[in-house]
């Protein structure tokens, strides 16, 4: 069987379970074979040996059950970089790139900020703002301690500088210690109830919802996030499409001012900040 039959084949099994199985397949084969998605197209012609081939068809039947790409590859890729992931962290989603992007244009400014991630996982945040911001003081918070595994691993990996807690971000805001300029957090924002969960079973459940109605991680956070942050210190957080307004009461109730929401790139309100006064 050659690559493009073997990839053929794949995209069929894939159908039922992903947005883009044709991608997924020529990215699985690819990783499988040591290529790059490049070097994979000018080979397709080529025969897959049989052991290459039950080790493929061993990859789809995982994707076919709803596993993540990065889950199977064992990275992801972030911004401008690369990092490793496993079931201990979500796969870093495209829309929190938003949350980097708002985060180093609030930063430009300042000299040397002070900032931290709240649930930081794999630490794809924390890592960003370390890399296109050397000068900063980054802290990134996990109660997972295999989350930050990860995250540290990931951190030696790019050479980057990042000081890493093991903690709940409830107790770590609750801490005494310096106050911030920049507190960003991509909380668990999924209702308990929310039929898109069983979609995304592989990934921690911890990491994805609060149990609840979704919202008592961010209600956490901003009802505390002003204990750590200077005068004039920004808080940026990450939630559901439909949680802007939620979001923004918490926010001026809770005394931030300058409540802003921001869109993803598929339109979706997805990231909100609030200035301490």
């Amino acid at each position: 069987m050659t690559l493009a039959l073997a990839i053929a084949d794949a995209i069929g099994r894939l159908q039922a379970v992903s947005d883009s199985p044709r991608q997924d397949a020529e990215w699985l084969l690819a990783h499988l074979l040591g290529y790059s998605r490049a070097q994979l197209f000018t080979r397709l012609d080529h025969p897959l040996p049989q052991g290459d081939l039950d080790r493929f068809k061993t990859l789809i039947t995982r994707r076919a059950k709803g596993e993540p790409v990065a889950y199977l590859t064992g990275e992801k890729g972030f911004w401008t970089f690369s990092v490793a992931v496993n079931s201990a962290v979500l796969v870093p989603r495209p829309e929190t790139e938003l949350l980097v992007e708002w985060a180093l244009e609030w930063l430009k400014p300042l000299a040397s900020p002070r900032v931290a991630d709240l649930g930081t996982g794999s630490g794809v945040i924390a890592l960003a703002l370390t890399l296109e911001r050397p000068d900063a003081h980054v802290t990134g918070v996990d109660l997972s301690a295999d989350a930050l595994a990860v995250a540290r691993d990931n951190a030696a990996q790019l050479r980057a500088q990042v000081d890493w807690v093991e903690a709940d971000f409830g107790e770590w805001l609750l801490m005494n210690g310096p106050e911030h300029d920049l507190i960003v957090a991509n909380p668990p924002y999924i209702a308990a109830r929310d039929p898109h969960l069983d979609a995304l079973r592989f990934e921690p459940r911890m990491a994805l919802t609060d149990g609840h109605d979704g919202l008592n991680a961010l209600r956490c956070i901003i009802a505390h996030a002003a204990l750590r942050l200077r005068a004039g210190g920004r808080l940026m957080v990450e939630h559901g499409y439909d949680q802007a307004s939620a979001v923004q009461t918490l926010m001026t109730e809770a005394g931030f001012t300058e409540v802003t929401t921001r869109h993803d790139l598929g339109g979706q309100p997805r990231a909100t900040a609030g200035l301490r006064p």
